[in-house]
């Protein structure tokens, strides 16, 4: 295991890229943009992203598994059915949108440059630490998962 495998919750590592995101958008405003729409495309990314994150911890909750982030070999059951049948990692996702609707709320390009940042973190210091996790607790069962529905979308 990894310095920072499974070490900073999900949601603090996003709210750290939101801040960064906001830093970078202050620092250099030669790069900031007009987006028609924006507020209505930052509030329905905004949307989108906690109705995916909220469908992942209410399928979690229903199948009375764990959401803790950082300890995913304490989870009960491999939960496989409503938003999980297309995404492996729905409240992830749910968090990318978020980010997405604020770097699209910001108006500005760096911005927009944190985004990948956030998916590259959290395939490696995440994701990746917690399928092992997952595969050493639920073996094939787990595997025939990976197989069937993609990482993000």
């Amino acid at each position: 295991m990894d310095n920072l495998d499974l070490k900073v919750p999900p949601v603090a590592f996003a709210l750290i890229v939101a801040a960064f995101m906001w830093l970078a958008s202050a620092a250099v405003p030669a790069l900031a943009f007009t987006l028609p729409g924006r507020l209505g495309i930052a509030t329905a990314l905004g949307a989108a992203g906690i109705g995916f994150a909220g469908a992942g911890v209410v399928a979690f909750r229903r199948a009375k598994t764990t959401v803790n982030p950082t300890k995913p070999g304490t989870a009960s059951t491999v939960v496989t059915a409503g938003v999980y049948s297309f995404s492996r990692n729905p409240m992830y996702l749910g968090l990318l949108l978020a980010l997405s609707g604020w770097a699209v709320f910001l108006n500005h390009a760096l911005a927009f440059v944190f985004l990948p940042v956030f998916v590259l973190y959290m395939n490696r210091f995440q994701i990746g630490p917690e399928e092992k996790a997952l595969l050493g607790v639920f073996g094939e069962e787990y595997a025939a998962y990976l197989k069937s529905v993609r990482r993000w979308l």
